[in-house]
């Protein structure tokens, strides 16, 4: 086995081509520019790619789709980005650039929701980032830009170095899992054509000859209490702001604390 490779054919001492891709605005010659003149930009390549999942999901990106997009071959394609995973990255990054970073405000809960209330509405707009989620994060521009300015949310108000990370992690972990449940019904409820109120009017009586309230008491109560304020199963909107104000009451208590 070569030396330098676990046998994976990873080496661990080169530079990954996705990372030169993503960076290479800040190469003195970015990735490709060699040789003769080249039919497209990556940039082209990559608007492609997010119209593309932008409109069908990232379930129906190809390469071969993505190719047809921009009037190549795949196999030209591969000459370009070296696969569907590092175009994904590319991707990513791409979106995460579009969204500006606005100027933070003073106080610790309002930043806090303004960097929940940028991700939310972020994967409204791009329902597949999602999804994106399970490939590898790769580390650009625009991405450690954003995370850079989510910390500087946090720089100075008492929290060690570890903690604003994970305060971060916690924020961004809570508007990806809220977000992902709402597109999911979102989907569903298109998809079917059946709303959760109409889904849940037609099986209710069946429902309550199984379910007695003698037998769920308690979320048979909590059940019904949603469904008077909500007119629905539940309000993903509204999960996902008591969410945001329980952490930020977690922070703030936390900062009060005792050392």
């Amino acid at each position: 086995m070569d030396s330098k490779s676990d046998g994976s054919g990873f080496d661990p001492e080169s530079v990954d081509v996705v990372l030169r891709l993503l960076w290479r605005e800040h190469l003195e010659v970015a990735p490709g520019r060699r040789g003769p003149r080249r039919k497209l930009s990556v940039d082209e390549i990559i608007a492609a790619g997010v119209a593309l999942a932008d409109a069908e999901g990232l379930e129906a990106l190809s390469m071969r789709k993505v190719a047809e997009a921009v009037g190549v071959s795949v196999m030209s394609l591969y000459s370009y980005v070296p696969h569907r995973s590092g175009l994904i990255g590319l991707m990513v990054d791409e979106v995460i650039g579009r969204t500006a970073l606005p100027e933070l405000p003073e106080g610790v809960g309002e930043r806090l929701r303004m960097i929940s209330d940028l991700l939310w509405d972020e994967y409204h707009r791009h329902p597949w980032l999602v999804a994106a989620q399970s490939h590898r994060p790769w580390i650009g521009p625009h991405t450690s830009a954003r995370y850079e300015w989510e910390l500087g949310a946090l720089e100075g108000i008492g929290l060690d170095d570890i903690a604003m990370d994970h305060t971060v992690a916690l924020v961004e972990s809570h508007a990806s899992a809220s977000a992902s449940n709402s597109i999911n019904a979102q989907k569903l409820a298109d998809d079917s054509g059946v709303s959760d109120v109409d889904w849940w009017n037609a099986n209710a009586p069946f429902l309550e000859q199984v379910m007695p309230d003698e037998g769920y008491p308690v979320s048979g109560r909590v059940g019904s209490a949603v469904g008077e304020a909500y007119q629905a199963v539940t309000s993903h909107r509204a999960v996902y702001e008591f969410g945001v104000e329980t952490i930020i009451a977690g922070v703030e208590a936390r900062l009060s604390a005792p050392a």
